[in-house]
């Protein structure tokens, strides 16, 4: 390092890149955590600024585009309540992490290894012989007032003792440099998945940096959580069943869980997967009900029974804690673990500290008054300008009294004399501040380091790093993602050799192979079917518009006869108006067309059925590789909505690129996915939507037609059958060869035989139970293929071109319904569950 580097002051500097870091300006009254009083820069950022000075603005620009490409293509998200992009905003990320010394760290791990040895002997108390409460030195009034203390678990004892598997603490540096508890997670702590990927996008973007700082890496921790997990496996043999239980989609971390799922190796589960049978919890798969032994839950805690805890959640599994009451599941963390995120222990803690563990507490909380207590209210009450007032037992609401008006501290004043249990009151502690990158400079933001704390065999370990977030605006108080913060890497230093565990490559340890399908939940497969269905779907309605207006495009003031019949089939099926099959003009043809496109609560248009492909698809982002969640990201780009009106020749490009995407992703799907249960009830679904798409295209046309011959070229064209019937023809196609192609020729993929052929091989390969007598869809799938065989077409079309009857028709509709009868055979017997699987 250069003498000049190491002493530098950037008032004075005139780096490459100055207006990157000489305009960087710390926050008034904060510690900065990268520029000492003197304005030099401190030791451990060294390295990278003196990294980030050679790079050009641009250069600098290239790597934050990267950095947000990457974390596109994941599909990493965070769904910020009541936001407009919803399930799709994407996740933010600065490139300045927060840099951590390594003579700094040991004080801040082991002040957080002994909070939460402290949390877990807390709770173990609580549930238990409550000796606090006994004492005093725990007011009862703090705990039966809160209502995350669950009294259904009280007696509840969970393996070895551990209530605490994984803790999240909020910790911010006060302005002489101390590091302050600002709060604890101690129900279901968030963003672990998040500080994992902020490492793999930011070590990607800046792997130099990355290397010569020397940063720790967080594989070895995750590995511990892994092997903890397995540990508290209740029965003593075998492989232990592990499953993260996630809310659902909807949640705001969803992709998080997706992400943790898939790093560590356990299926993502939700409440209505799994069952209680027998005090044993049971995850419902196709091959029948897998016992569970470990639940790593990210669902609060009443939200994960119905039965005892809270009886309108949806997102639990009834009898749960009694399963856990009765020692057959281990759920991390421990249901009831909730109860001392209140910051009204706060004030308790030190007491409680010499009492339990015979420790001084390391670590300093963020100075607190209960109200509660006659003088913590009296000083809240008294000293309310200068400090921040929340809620006791409730996330949220948080006021700062200095920012108020005389009538706002008046109402609150008289809010908490109302129920004073209910409040606590809280020093302001001017957060440190750190750099982050906007546009080509330096600005300072508030931070506060979320750091995690997991269970060992033998303890607790400190993840080397955590999720640093900061403040949307330089003045902002509250650093919050949810109120447009966003997040850092943080990089806590060694001076030793760095660790090059990872959990993404394979180790030497020699593992039992395994080639039979991975458990599949009923869910998941229910999911999986329809969003064959649903891709199909997309599909057939991209190709029916594509054919119109490319005929609309070719047509000057004549309409042809093919588009007029184009226009009566879309009618018969229900996309156009009704009245469209009688008059209808070229450009109301045309307002259709688009409206179909962009209208996205209109049924059967393209946004409407990508929607649900969309939706059905962030339910199974764990399913999907990163290629594949590329394409359904593309997917729903290719079809947002175009300003003003738009011309034919770009319609069609439009639709001509969302068959390219479809076409990618059935690639990925044939290619990529192993043939498990998976893979056969997403081909199941496309199968039978594409069988009945094709059934009724053709039923329209003769329908419409009433003999005549216009529609059968788009039909085709819609099939992607015309090269097919040229090279076998030679001719002007007709309906007797062109419904051969398309109905019995088992040899093209698009025909109506081909999908009867594909179905009936795929219910013969679903999981039977033992025993089982024949299953109806195998039955189902042979009649279908018997119904086509017997079929006489040439036949049945002579006679319905002749006006003597619709026996084609009526075939067409039998098919339909049998199809039908398949599909709700399969949704019967498969996505819903009764038997336990022998163990």
């Amino acid at each position: 390092m250069p003498e000049s580097l190491q002493s530098m002051n950037l008032a004075d500097a005139t780096p490459t890149n100055a207006p990157l870091v000489a305009s960087y300006r710390p926050a008034a009254g904060a510690y900065d955590e990268m520029l000492g009083e003197d304005r030099s820069l401190r030791p451990q950022w060294q390295k990278l600024v003196g990294a980030l000075e050679k790079l050009s603005p641009h250069d600098l620009s290239a790597r934050r585009d990267t950095a947000f490409r990457v974390l596109r293509d994941h599909g990493v998200t965070y769904n910020v309540y009541h936001d407009g992009q919803g399930q799709d905003r994407p996740w933010a990320l600065d490139l300045m992490p927060l840099i951590i010394p390594p003579e700094e760290w040991p004080g801040i791990e082991a002040g957080l290894t002994q909070r939460t040895r402290l949390f877990n002997a807390i709770l173990a108390d609580i549930y238990g012989p409550q000796t606090l409460l006994r004492d005093g030195a725990l007011p009862p009034a703090l705990l039966y007032a809160n209502p995350a203390f669950l009294r259904p678990c009280h007696g509840i004892a969970p393996a070895r003792n551990l209530f605490l598997f994984f803790h999240g603490v909020d910790l911010g540096r006060s302005p002489d440099g101390q590091w302050w508890v600002l709060s604890d997670r101690t129900q279901a702590p968030s963003g672990a998945g998040y500080t994992l990927q902020n490492r793999m996008v930011l070590s990607h973007v800046m792997p130099d940096e990355f290397r010569d700082c020397r940063v720790e890496r967080l594989a070895g921790f995750f590995e511990i959580a892994r092997n903890t997990l397995r540990s508290l496996a209740p029965r003593p043999s075998g492989q232990p069943s592990v499953v993260l239980l996630t809310p659902g989609p909807y949640n705001e971390t969803y992709f998080e869980h997706v992400y943790l799922a898939r790093y560590l190796g356990f299926p993502l589960v939700q409440g209505a997967d799994l069952t209680v049978r027998d005090r044993r919890v049971f995850l419902k798969t196709l091959e029948g009900l897998q016992q569970v032994d470990v639940i790593l839950r990210r669902a609060d805690d009443t939200f994960c029974d119905p039965l005892e805890l809270r009886a309108d959640s949806f997102l639990g599994t009834p009898g749960l804690l009694d399963a856990a009451r009765a020692g057959n599941v281990a759920i991390a963390n421990a249901l009831g673990a909730g109860v001392v995120e209140t910051p009204a222990l706060t004030s308790f803690l030190p007491g409680i500290c010499r009492r339990l563990l015979g420790e001084e507490l390391k670590l300093p909380s963020v100075a607190t008054w209960w109200c509660g207590q006659p003088h913590g209210e009296k000083f809240v009450q008294e000293n309310i300008h200068r400090l921040v007032v929340r809620r006791a037992f409730s996330r949220g609401d948080v006021r700062f009294g200095g920012a108020m008006t005389e009538r706002e501290r008046a109402y609150l004043r008289a809010e908490m004399a109302s129920a004073p249990f209910d409040f606590v009151g809280q020093e302001v502690l001017p957060l440190s501040a750190a750099p982050a990158l906007e546009g080509s400079r330096l600005a300072p933001r508030r931070v506060v380091l979320r750091a995690y704390v997991c269970a060992t065999s033998d303890g607790f370990t400190v993840m080397p790093g955590g999720l640093t977030r900061f403040s949307g605006g330089p003045d902002d108080l509250v650093v919050s993602m949810q109120h447009g913060g966003s997040s850092k890497d943080t990089w806590v230093t060694t001076s030793g050799p760095v660790s090059q565990l990872t959990l993404l490559l394979p180790n030497t340890e020699i593992v039992r192979l395994e080639r039979s399908a991975v458990e599949v939940p009923s869910r998941v497969a229910d999911n999986l079917f329809w969003l064959g269905r649903y891709t199909e779907r997309l599909e057939d309605t991209v190709r029916l518009l594509r054919s119109v207006l490319s005929r609309l495009a070719e047509v000057g003031a004549e309409e042809t006869p093919d588009l007029t019949a184009l226009v009566r089939l879309l009618a018969h099926l229900d996309l156009f108006p009704p009245k469209f099959r009688d008059r209808h003009t070229l450009a109301a043809v045309e307002r259709e067309v688009y409206a179909l496109i962009y209208q996205p609560h209109r049924l059967g248009a393209v946004r409407e059925v990508r929607e649900r492909l969309s939706s059905i698809a962030f339910a199974l982002r764990d399913r999907f590789s990163a290629d594949s969640w590329r394409i359904v990201s593309k997917l729903q780009d290719d079809t947002r909505p175009r300003p003003g009106r738009i011309p034919i020749s770009e319609g069609l490009e439009l639709l001509n690129t969302l068959i390219f995407d479809l076409a990618a992703f059935a690639g990925m799907e044939m290619e990529n996915m192993t043939r498990g249960h998976g893979w056969r009830f997403l081909d199941i679904g496309r199968r039978l939507e594409r069988a009945t798409n094709m059934t009724t295209l053709v039923e329209g046309a003769l329908t419409v037609e009433a003999g005549g011959w216009s529609a059968l070229e788009p039909v085709l064209e819609i099939a992607d059958s015309v090269m097919t019937y040229r090279r076998r023809y030679f001719a002007q196609p007709q309906w007797p060869t062109a419904l051969d192609l398309l109905l019995a020729d088992e040899t093209n993929p698009r025909s109506l035989a081909f999908q009867i052929c594909a179905l009936s091989d795929h219910v013969a390969n679903l999981p039977r139970e033992t025993g089982g007598a024949s299953a109806r869809e195998t039955q189902q799938a042979q009649t279908l293929r018997a119904l086509l065989s017997k079929a006489d077409f040439p036949s049945m079309v002579a006679g319905q071109m002749a006006g003597r009857g619709a026996e084609l028709s009526e075939f067409l509709a039998r098919i339909v319904t049998e199809l039908r009868v398949l599909s709700d055979s399969i949704n019967q017997q498969y996505f819903s569950h009764a038997a336990a699987q022998a163990s």
